[in-house]
């Protein structure tokens, strides 16, 4: 699996749609997209991970880095996001970190096209 995130804009669905060839539409059926918005009210967030990494991409918004949210549950939610996120790197056999558009490989390899 391979493991995409960043902020919001990033590049991150285009890199990945880019890196595969894809179309948007094969983009949507073969990756999960969004994946820090299934960890909110997750508890097992172990067995959350172990079933998106079972997909070939897995994409998340990178949440950690902006103003903590006043909002108990949101700030809960976004925990659960960044966990989310450091089980998904874990697992992943590539990570890529998204910044203006440019990837950042954090971990292993893309793989070759």
């Amino acid at each position: 699996m391979i493991f995409i995130t960043g902020p919001y804009y990033s590049g991150k669905r285009a890199f990945a749609r880019a890196l595969f060839g894809w179309s948007e539409e094969e983009l949507a059926v073969n990756a999960v997209l969004d994946a820090q918005k299934l960890a909110e009210n997750e508890d097992n967030l172990e067995a959350l991970a172990d079933r998106l990494s079972a997909h070939p991409v897995v994409i998340a918004v990178e949440v950690g880095g902006g103003v903590v949210p006043m909002d108990p549950l949101e700030r809960k939610n976004r925990e659960r996001a960044g966990r989310l996120a450091c089980l998904l790197a874990a697992r992943a056999e590539t990570a890529v970190r998204m910044c203006c558009g440019l990837p950042e490989i954090l971990k292993g390899e893309l793989p070759c096209g």
